[in-house]
């Protein structure tokens, strides 16, 4: 049973994987959805049009046809691209590709999270800031990202939770995530079942895991702000 009939360093290998490229996955998503709640709140509708053009899009077609196309139509204008310049042909390993096409995808999720997060904020606390005479990055760290979080978590810990679980999608594009580790050692051992368990109780842990860091980050973001008490 420890040793999984031998397969056991696979299976955690996996998990590693699958861990690095979600946490890879929420860095893009993360920074896409900054630029594109900013840009859905900016004034210029050329910057709205383009960011509602994109969550229309991603949020309309289901997640694997999205991969599908994104991972092959990346390497083919890498391939255009290189042979254009007469370059050296650039190869997108499963793992770069995975992580570029989740980010992509769920960037236009954490978009509308922070979109609605940023509307959330006091727009007197902005204005007492800019009267202070504080830049506008200062603005944004101290008062505006704060704050913002604090209305975010909830739809960020959401989306990381998808986030984690769509990475065994990745699996189909040849990466070697715990999905794919299980589904080796199951047609391996003819226990397809028990490892395809295993594979489902470390997507357990990971998630259970979450929720713990969920916690600590609600209560750091939550400082200071009156709890109701029912």
């Amino acid at each position: 049973m420890l040793s999984l009939d031998g397969f056991g360093p696979q299976i955690f290998s996996g998990a590693a994987t699958t861990v690095e490229l979600s946490l890879l996955s929420l860095l893009a998503s993360f920074f896409l959805g900054l630029l594109g709640a900013s840009a859905k709140l900016s004034k210029s509708r050329v910057l709205f049009g383009l960011a509602t053009a994109y969550t229309t899009l991603i949020r309309a077609v289901p997640d694997l046809v999205l991969m599908l196309l994104i991972f092959y139509s990346l390497q083919i204008w890498l391939n255009d691209l290189t042979d254009y310049f007469n370059l050296d042909d650039i190869n997108l390993d499963p793992f770069t590709s995975g992580a570029i096409t989740l980010g992509f995808i769920y960037g236009a999720y954490f978009t509308e999270t922070f979109r609605g997060a940023f509307m959330a904020v006091p727009k007197g606390q902005m204005e007492a800031a800019r009267a202070y005479g504080m830049a506008p990055f200062l603005v944004f760290r101290r008062i505006l990202f704060p704050q913002m979080m604090r209305y975010a978590l909830p739809g960020l810990a959401n989306n990381w939770q998808v986030i984690l679980k769509s990475t065994a999608l990745v699996s189909l594009i040849g990466l070697s995530d715990v999905v794919k580790a299980a589904q080796g050692a199951g047609e391996a051992t003819f226990r397809t079942f028990f490892f395809t368990s295993i594979a489902g109780l470390v997507y357990l842990f990971l998630s259970s895991v979450s929720r713990v860091v969920q916690y600590y980050l609600t209560r750091k973001f939550s400082v200071g702000v009156r709890q109701v008490v029912f």
